[in-house]
């Protein structure tokens, strides 16, 4: 006794139109009016944050991949990241957090 295998159905050949306006009409009717950078619920965690990356936290963290660079060179085997790593987290903990904050404060 064989048993018959059904496909499953197909969903229609072109996109509907009305599939999709609907939708849109009814979120373009309910959106607000959205300020950037008008909110600031979260401030102080930013400034804290900040401060953390600018001060001894930033410090802390180029160390800490600087030695990870040296223990690598120590091994015995070297490459190049093995410096740039370090390099690039400095320049990154550094000058990275105010180029970020200055970009997104920024008033368009």
């Amino acid at each position: 006794m064989t048993k018959a295998i059904t496909l499953p159905r197909q969903p229609a050949k072109g996109i509907r139109a009305r599939d999709y306006i609907l939708p849109a009409a009814i979120a373009l009717a309910c959106a607000g009016v959205a300020y950037a950078g008008a909110d600031t619920t979260f401030d102080p965690a930013l400034q804290k944050f900040t401060d953390f990356l600018e001060g001894s936290g930033g410090k802390i963290i180029t160390v800490l991949s600087l030695a990870g660079g040296l223990i690598a060179l120590a091994s015995g085997r070297f490459a190049l990241g093995q410096v740039a790593v370090p390099v690039g987290v400095g320049i990154g903990v550094g000058t990275g957090v105010p180029i970020v904050t200055s970009v997104v404060t920024a008033v368009i």
